[in-house]
């Protein structure tokens, strides 16, 4: 989701679109305000109190945005448009639509309900009903495929009218490095081995345990494959475990976080990149590795499965079934010539459909048609008034 705010940010300012992001910030060094390729960017602190638990500590977060957007409007900065993301920012985007009378878009990157298939639980209910919240009261709300279209319609029986599809994007250049086996490459694997890439959150529902119970056959037809698992998240300790548990350790290596460079040097060392999810609303690391070059197998579920068209630019696995993930890799592995037809399709695809600058153009698309409705609703305010309620409010403040 950052990947996404700040890759579409940039090109909403590179094509004419006055861009503030309102972002938090813990590390203590970085600037309050700075501009980043054109963005003006404002981070907030966190409050020093301990929350209570994740809930609270998100209350906290949205208390800090609210200040810091209602203080630029006290400030004089004007905006047209609020776009949240997801409803970790709910509560101060409904705040600020209200307070200062815009109208409200927004994007929902992922359900509570997907994610855990199905609600279990009194905070999954909670954030679910947030999120509900968050697509009533916004304006217009966009999701990125046909497969969230649907989820949204199903689990908050949104209008058809209200939702809006706009893919995720990629920037194809930041992946076009010349294919070589590089210093970064060596310090995960030797250069006779295949590596077998997946990055990404380490989450039950990314489905990297299949990817384990797919080894022992991906290594009976290619002994020399390497899997490199990068990211972190819950998951890490128990796929950890699960390898040394099957003697996998020496086949495997989890990374941690990494950096852009690191990525990019891996996408461009694989033979194969991997993403078996179970839920995927999306799938933007499967156009990164189509963007590097690199041949990708998919789980045929959610996003992935509109993304990659089996046997065109891409193969797909059926979803949770191990055997049928290895066997697609094992393609991939054996067939070179194979691979390179499908890397070749799966790049005139991205360049063709998932450049930043569309997807920008679309959304600029959604902007100005929500800003059209809403100066023509009852509910739209005159600027002059709104500043003269809030500079009213400024200068009853107590001293």
């Amino acid at each position: 989701m950052a990947r996404h705010v700040h890759e579409l940010s940039v090109a909403l300012q590179a094509g004419g679109t006055q861009v503030d992001v309102i972002t938090v910030d813990e590390n203590p060094v970085s600037p309050e305000t700075e501009i980043v390729q054109g963005v003006r960017v404002w981070r907030t602190r966190p409050y020093h109190l301990t929350p209570r638990d994740f809930i609270s500590g998100i209350l906290q977060m949205n208390l800090a945005m609210l200040e810091k957007a209602l203080s630029l409007f006290l400030q004089g900065y004007d905006y047209d448009v609020i776009h949240a993301h997801d409803w970790l920012v709910a509560y101060a985007a409904r705040a600020v639509k209200h307070a200062v009378k815009r109208p409200l878009v927004a994007t929902i990157h992922a359900t509570e309900y997907g994610r855990n298939r199905g609600l279990h639980t009194d905070e999954q209910r909670y954030i679910s009903d947030v999120e509900w919240w968050l697509t009533y009261e916004a304006w217009k709300v966009i999701c990125c495929s046909q497969y969230m279209f649907h989820e949204l319609k199903r689990i908050f029986q949104l209008p058809t009218d209200k939702i809006a599809i706009i893919p995720n994007g990629v920037e194809p250049e930041q992946f076009r490095l010349k294919r070589s086996e590089s210093k970064i490459r060596d310090r995960y694997a030797a250069p006779e081995e295949k590596i077998i890439f997946f990055v990404g959150r380490l989450v039950q529902e990314k489905g990297i345990h299949l990817l384990l119970e797919a080894a022992p056959k991906i290594l009976a037809a290619e002994p020399k494959a390497k899997f490199i698992i990068a990211g972190k998240g819950p998951a890490l300790e128990n796929l950890r475990w699960q390898a040394r548990k099957s003697g996998l350790e020496k086949s495997f290596y989890f990374t941690g976080y990494i950096d852009d460079l690191t990525r990019n040097a891996l996408y461009q060392a694989a033979a194969v990149a991997v993403f078996p999810s179970l839920y995927e609303p999306f799938g933007i690391v499967a156009l990164e590795a189509m963007a590097a070059n690199v041949p990708v197998v998919v789980s045929d579920t959610g996003g992935l499965a509109e993304i990659v068209e089996h046997g065109v630019n891409g193969l797909k696995c059926y979803p949770g079934n191990a055997e049928s993930l290895a066997d697609q890799i094992i393609t991939l592995l054996k067939d070179q010539v194979y691979a390179k037809q499908l890397v070749r399709r799966a790049r005139q695809m991205v360049e063709k459909t998932y450049a930043w600058q569309e997807i920008a153009k679309q959304t600029r698309n959604i902007y100005q048609e929500v800003l059209a409705e809403f100066t023509q609703s009852e509910w739209a305010l005159p600027p002059t008034a709104m500043e003269s309620d809030l500079n009213q409010i400024w200068q009853a403040r107590p001293h």
